[in-house]
């Protein structure tokens, strides 16, 4: 199918000045299925044929009239073209042939010239030349990715040095070479630099050659080189791996924590946009949601159910240079498989049963701006095959229309599904996933940003006190310690819902302990050999699982504990095999 449409897109010129070669070569290529074939007499014709339009390939007599077949391709590269091009004589010999191969022929074929050789060459041309345009694509792209990490690791405020096994610095960047006083040079070497920041590094990265393991965040007090400055930088190093898995050094971040205050998170910004929240996770998360916002690359955003995956999209697409542009929001489970594709590229009035007037597609409605696609693990892999098409070509086709759309348009896709497994299991596209993750956000469990609790408590208090028109002033001491001892495996969302309920249930000034569901109030820490909470879970289906384990099968609870609807859990339970004979087990 591929080969066909190839055919039919190529675009070739003959050049002969005999009218019957002309003719039958046209006739041979055009029954053969390719597209346009243009036939040119003379030098001069030919000329004005390669200037009105591009070709694929030329195919060119050597003997023409007033010129030669060499003169036409010396012509033709001096210009810049470089298609194939195939020459043709009917008194081959040595000198010409090395003249045609000097300047760049394909391939140089002696008359009579039957059917079978002319199809074959011109094939086997086609071919190359499809192979050289695929590898400059590719080599521009790789450029472009290039481009786009070497800004997003210019542009962060953090220090960022990797280092190789023998303690040479592969790369740093501009903060970096800023606190370890260090020159552009080469060869540099994190053993030979002398300061406090230099030392602590140091350190570090021999734990992790030693041990091949992450280096915790730790803090540590130093001295800015050449002042009296006193600084606290957070400090994290982890392995630098290849993308075998094989160690290749250590990557180290350093971040300048001076201006927070440990005890009462004063200097910190406790909201970004629409999140809240001023634990290290999350200053972390803004900063990085600030540089990654600022350069148009795709992006996809990981975690777990209920941790703000669309307030991420939102954040992005606020910081970049795209937000006066609409953002547009898809949310992929939502939307029936055989509607996606119309949803999506849109659709031409008459195209199928029911299309009775032409749709915009939620890409063409997003151009200019971004496009947020939530819960991309769960697309079709025939909808896969079309969003690769589109990341790579930026151009669509809608339902019902041959003529391609080109837009402009940033991707964000979003997704609580291990992407990586799936692409093991053959469930979803390897080719897809890289082009999405260009960049990849993680965004914290609530269990790992236990800070944040007491502000988002207060947020979602005061939000349900005034849209349920109550008076709460507060929440109990034992309330709040219930809620920060639970584990939230629904993360923000279910906080959100549980605070919503316990407001509803409250009548008086305070929400206590009765307030809250059975599950907060009886919550202890899991016991040593207990099976994991549905949120520590390594995948999505072992979360269903132990959620199902963990209610005594009870679905509803379940859908709760993993903030699904329980459609979506009945929906997910088929696509993973789960039976309900499981909580059994």
């Amino acid at each position: 199918m591929t080969e066909e449409k190839d055919k039919g897109a190529a675009r070739i010129l003959i050049v002969d000045d005999e009218e019957s070669l002309r003719l039958t070569f046209a006739m041979f290529l055009t029954r053969e299925g390719y597209g346009t074939v243009r036939a040119a007499a003379t030098y001069q014709e030919a000329l004005a044929a390669i200037k009105q339009q591009e070709f694929d390939l030329i195919i060119s007599d050597i003997v023409l009239e007033g010129a030669s077949g060499t003169d036409l391709l010396r012509e033709i590269r001096a210009a810049g073209i470089e298609c194939p091009v195939v020459m043709i004589t009917g008194f081959p010999n040595l000198e010409t042939a090395a003249e045609a191969v000097r300047l760049g022929a394909f391939d140089y074929i002696p008359k009579p010239v039957n059917k079978e050789a002319l199809l074959r060459f011109t094939r086997q041309a086609l071919q190359q030349w499809r192979l050289l345009q695929e590898k400059k694509r590719l080599e521009l792209e790789n450029k472009q990715f290039r481009h786009y990490l070497e800004t997003v690791f210019r542009s962060v405020r953090d220090a960022i040095v990797t280092v190789d096994n023998d303690l040479r610095i592969i790369q740093l960047n501009d903060t970096a070479r800023e606190w370890l006083q260090t020159g552009k040079g080469a060869n540099l070497n994190l053993e030979s630099l002398t300061g406090c920041l230099a030392e602590v590094c140091y350190r570090d990265v021999q734990k992790v050659l030693r041990s091949h393991e992450e280096v915790r965040e730790h803090r540590a007090e130093c001295v800015k080189s050449g002042s009296a400055a006193r600084m606290i930088l957070s400090i994290n190093a982890a392995p630098l791996l290849d993308g075998s898995g094989i160690f290749q050094g250590v990557v180290l971040v350093a971040r300048d924590v001076s201006g927070e205050v440990e005890a009462n998170g004063q200097g910190r910004r406790c909201r970004f946009h629409r999140y809240i929240g001023c634990s290290p996770a999350m200053q972390t998360l803004y900063t990085l949601l600030e540089n990654v916002g600022k350069v148009d690359t795709a992006v996809l955003i990981t975690g777990e159910s209920g941790t703000g995956k669309e307030l991420a999209a939102e954040a992005l697409h606020a910081e970049s240079p795209r937000h006066n542009r609409p953002l547009i929001k898809v949310d992929c489970t939502a939307i029936p498989e055989e509607l996606m594709e119309s949803e999506l590229f849109g659709h031409r009035k008459g195209s199928f049963t029911g299309a009775d007037r032409d749709r915009m597609g939620r890409i063409l409605q997003a151009d200019g701006g971004t496009l947020f696609l939530d819960e991309i693990g769960d697309i079709s892999p025939r909808m896969q095959l079309r969003l690769l098409r589109f990341l790579q070509e930026k151009t669509f086709y809608p339902v019902g229309r041959d003529q391609p759309i080109q837009v402009d348009v940033r991707v964000i896709a979003a997704t609580n599904a291990d992407l990586r497994q799936k692409v093991t299991d053959n469930t979803f596209r390897e080719d897809l996933y890289f082009r999405l993750r260009v960049m990849e956000i993680k965004l914290p469990p609530l269990r790992d940003r236990q800070d944040c609790l007491p502000l988002l408590v207060a947020h979602f208090l005061a939000k349900f006190q005034e849209k349920l028109g109550k008076e709460i002033s507060g929440i109990s001491d034992q309330a709040m310690a219930a809620l920060t001892q639970y584990r939230w495996p629904g993360n923000v969302r279910e906080l959100e819902h549980v605070m919503e309920r316990a407001c509803i249930m409250c009548d008086g000034s305070t929400l206590t302990l009765e307030h809250f569901p059975e599950e907060i109030r009886t919550f202890e820490p899991t016991a040593p050999g207990t099976p994991p909470p549905p949120a520590l879970a390594t995948s999505e289906k072992e979360r269903i699982i132990a959620a199902l384990r963990q209610t005594g099968g009870n679905k509803a609870k379940a859908a709760r504990l993993l903030a699904f609807d329980r459609s979506t859990l009945y929906r997910k339970m088929r696509s993973h095999g789960i039976t309900d004979n499981v909580a059994k087990v």
